[in-house]
C-alpha cells in the first residue's frame, strides 16, 4: 500500500518508523550547526515526528535540544543518528559520543554511514584503510542493538554487493538501507533486494534537488496537481513505499513537505521512466571514486 505523509512503516524490529523525515545536515560552519535547533524545532512543531541526524554532520547536540524544548515525551519523536567513517574502529565509544551529544539515553535508528572506514589526514583529506571491515563494524553495532541503546539497526549508501557480504555473517539483518534517491535515481533493483530481505529503503536527497524538479515532466505533474515539483516527487516516494528524508531550514518548506498531493498510477510510472542511474549528492569523482573507494568497490 502507498505510504500517505502521516503514515509510519514497520521495521523488522516491530517498530514504527514515521515515513517523512526531516533531515539534520545544516553545512560546515559552526553558526550553521547551531542554528539547526532552531530549523528542527519549527519542523517538530509543524508536526515532523523524525529527526535524522548523523555524528558527521555534527549537528546531534542541537537536534537534542530541540526535541527537549518541544516539550513532547522522548518516544513521541524517532530519532535516527548515524557513525562516521573514520569511527569505525570506535564504534561503542562514538556511539556514547552520540548519546551524549543529544542527551538522549537511546536512539530509535542507528546506522553505519558508509561501508568504508576512513583515515582523516592533518589536511583534511580522507584515506581508506582495510580494517575493521564493515562486516566487523556491524559486529559492535550488533552489541548496541542488543544493550537496547538503540531500537533499531541499519545501513547508509549500501548496495546489494555490500550487502550480501554483510549477511554473510549478520545475526542482525539491517533494518533500513538509506541510500540516494530521486526520479533519476530510482534503484529499483535495490529496493526490491530490500524488500526481499525486509530492509526499508530511506532516501536521502529524495527530490534531488533543481536539477530533478525542473525536469518539464516534474513541472507538467506538478501544474495538474496545484502542487511544487517538491511536493510532487516526495509524493512519488511514498507511493512506491519509500521513507524519505528531505532536509528543510523553512517552515514554510516544512510544512509543505507534509502536504503532499495523492498521484495516480500512471503518474508514478511516468515519474518512474526519467531514471538514468544519475547520483546527483554522492556523486563519485572523475575517476569513480567517492570516500577513496571505487564504484566497483560500493557495489554502484
Amino acid at each position: 500500500m502507498p505510504f500517505l505523509p502521516g503514515d509510519s512503516a514497520t521495521l523488522s524490529t516491530g517498530i514504527q518508523i514515521p515515513v517523512i523525515a526531516n533531515g539534520a545536515y545544516a553545512g560546515s560552519t559552526t553558526q550553521q550547526k547551531a542554528e539547526a535547533k532552531d530549523w528542527t524545532l519549527t519542523a517538530i512543531k509543524a508536526g515532523y515526528r523524525h529527526i535524522d541526524t548523523a555524528s558527521w554532520y555534527e549537528t546531534e547536540k542541537s537536534v537534542g535540544l530541540a526535541v527537549k524544548e518541544s516539550g513532547l515525551k522522548r518516544e513521541e519523536v524517532f530519532i535516527t543518528t548515524k557513525l562516521r567513517p573514520t569511527d569505525h574502529s570506535r564504534v561503542q565509544e562514538a556511539f556514547n559520543e552520540s548519546l551524549t551529544n543529544l542527551g538522549l539515553d537511546y536512539v530509535d535508528l542507528y546506522l553505519i554511514h558508509w561501508p568504508q572506514c576512513l583515515d582523516q589526514d592533518a589536511d583534511g583529506k580522507f584515506k581508506p584503510v582495510s580494517s575493521p571491515t564493515f562486516v566487523e563494524v556491524w559486529a559492535e553495532i550488533e552489541k548496541i542493538f542488543e544493550q537496547k541503546k538503540a531500537r533499531a539497526i541499519g545501513v547508509s549508501n549500501f548496495s546489494i554487493k555490500t550487502l550480501e557480504i554483510l549477511l554473510k555473517t549478520a545475526k542482525v539483518v539491517p533494518a533500513v538501507n538509506q541510500v540516494e534517491l530521486h526520479p533519476y535515481l530510482v534503484q529499483n533493483e535495490l529496493r526490491e533486494y530490500c524488500k526481499s530481505k525486509g530492509i526499508v529503503i530511506e532516501a536521502y536527497t529524495p527530490s534531488g534537488y533543481d536539477k530533478v524538479r525542473s525536469d518539464p515532466v516534474i513541472v507538467e505533474i506538478a501544474q495538474k496537481h496545484n502542487a511544487t515539483p517538491n511536493q510532487v516527487i516526495l509524493a512519488w516516494h511514498l507511493a512506491r513505499e519509500i521513507v524519505i528524508v528531505p532536509k528543510s531550514a523553512s517552515e514554510e518548506r516544512q510544512k509543505e513537505n507534509l502536504n503532499l498531493p495523492v498521484l495516480s498510477h500512471d503518474e508514478v510510472k511516468q515519474i518512474d521512466t526519467l531514471d538514468h542511474g544519475e547520483r546527483i549528492s554522492a556523486k563519485p569523482n572523475p575517476d569513480g571514486i567517492i570516500l577513496g573507494w571505487t564504484v566497483e568497490e560500493l557495489g554502484w
